[in-house]
């Protein structure tokens, strides 16, 4: 493949073809470029282990480290990880947004999203990630060589994955990465912070306990 396709989403027509081409693409086990709400990444479905394995080939990523999950719904992370309640008000006061929350692998959970007991899941404040992530919960990366920065438009990311076979152009992204915290006990332990700030995240806290 010389490059990457670049897919606009200027008009909605635009907009619902290049939704279609990136479940086609996932359907067929490819990996794909994707705006989520903070930064492009590269997806893949995550029942798919292949596909997945694809990401961290074309990342130089550590295989042991594990990959975040962006789902369509409340429900759809549920069907991969345990959510105490305390999370659930988390994901409830953050979601639709840049909330990564780390909880508890179910049994079922698929192996190849890491090795680890956890798995940080995620759902997306932009509309087009949302559908793309309908069918099925995506596994997603930061679109970037490992340790390296992340273009914030989509002929970046295309220009830095040739091997991709298309990139969805939802315009510049130059947003902060999500704010990952663990949820695995009672206290939340901000891991990363991002858009969402440790006090934002502790007063949501405190409000809930009260």
């Amino acid at each position: 493949m010389i490059g990457s396709r670049v897919l606009s989403t200027r008009t909605l027509e635009q907009r619902e073809n290049a939704v279609d081409a990136a479940l086609s693409a996932l359907r067929r086990g490819e990996a794909v470029g994707v705006p989520t709400d903070t930064v492009y990444g590269l997806a893949a479905g995550a029942a798919d282990a292949d596909a997945i394995q694809q990401l961290f080939e074309l990342k130089d990523r550590p295989a042991e480290r594990s990959i975040a999950v962006l789902v369509a719904d409340l429900a759809a992370a549920e069907t991969l990880v345990e959510l105490t309640p305390s999370a659930r008000r988390l994901a409830e006061r953050f979601w639709p947004g840049p909330l990564t929350i780390v909880a508890s692998r179910r049994p079922a959970a698929p192996a190849h999203l890491g090795t680890g007991t956890t798995i940080g899941v995620r759902l997306p404040g932009d509309d087009m990630m949302q559908a793309i992530a309908g069918p099925g919960p995506l596994a997603v990366t930061s679109a970037n060589l490992h340790g390296g920065p992340t273009p914030s438009t989509a002929q970046g990311v295309a220009d830095l994955f040739p091997a991709l076979g298309l990139v969805v152009d939802g315009g510049p992204r130059p947003g902060a990465s999500s704010t990952v915290v663990d949820m695995t006990g009672d206290v939340p332990i901000v891991l990363r912070e991002g858009p969402i700030s440790l006090d934002e995240i502790l007063a949501a806290a405190q409000e809930q306990e009260s």
